[in-house]
């Protein structure tokens, strides 16, 4: 009884937070409510026994996807005025490219209704033993027939992050406003890194 009250909660809550992820008019609103959809979705992930994914949800995509569209959207200058008039002339492209996607979904759906398509089935070789949790036995799987592949993926991951890293970085000139010169603060004197200012009513501060 509370698996399916807390199934109807979590799935509610998905759904609306979800549709408010499209309707509001601030996007700042829209990645938090993106975030209670995740959880939410997390949620879900517990209840059919998948706490695996469901860390993986809270950790991937909150952790990091919805905190780095939050943080893109809040600290860049977005002209939002100028992305809705390219939301609006793009529009039937979209409209085009929805259509296409829909038949393709209604032609897979009649196709498997009607036999054509056989979908596999498990053999039970990859069953999780009785005496083992799901996170363990994906462990004892992932880190020991697909090692390799983990550590490649790892790799692969460092490399685009350096890439984005350098592609992003822009060196300031020696001089220029907000220059930090690391080797200078280390060198310099303690006594000498404040100067005490005794200025006069109205006289201000020299920089």
């Amino acid at each position: 009884m509370i698996q399916t009250l807390a199934f109807y909660l979590f799935a509610a809550l998905v759904i609306a937070s979800g549709t408010f992820v499209i309707t509001a008019r601030n996007p700042v609103h829209s990645v938090l409510w993106l975030i209670l959809a995740f959880f939410n979705a997390a949620g879900l992930m517990v209840l059919v026994g998948a706490e695996f994914i469901a860390m993986l949800v809270v950790i991937v995509y909150v952790g990091a996807v919805a905190v780095l569209f939050l943080f893109v959207v809040m600290m860049l200058n977005i002209d939002f005025a100028e992305m809705r008039a390219g939301f609006i002339k793009n529009f039937p492209l979209g409209i085009a490219i929805a259509l296409v996607l829909l038949a393709e979904l209604v032609m897979g759906i009649g196709a498997y209704r009607a036999g054509i398509l056989e979908l596999g089935s498990p053999d039970g070789t990859g069953a999780t033993p009785i005496s083992m949790s799901n996170i363990e036995a994906f462990g004892a799987l992932f880190y020991s027939k697909y090692v390799f592949l983990f550590e490649a993926a790892g790799l692969i991951l460092l490399v685009a992050m350096i890439g984005a890293i350098m592609l992003t970085h822009r060196r300031r000139p020696d001089g220029a406003r907000g220059h930090q010169d690391i080797g200078k603060q280390v060198r310099r004197n303690p006594d000498e890194a404040t100067q005490m200012k005794q200025p006069g009513v109205g006289e201000g501060v020299e920089l």
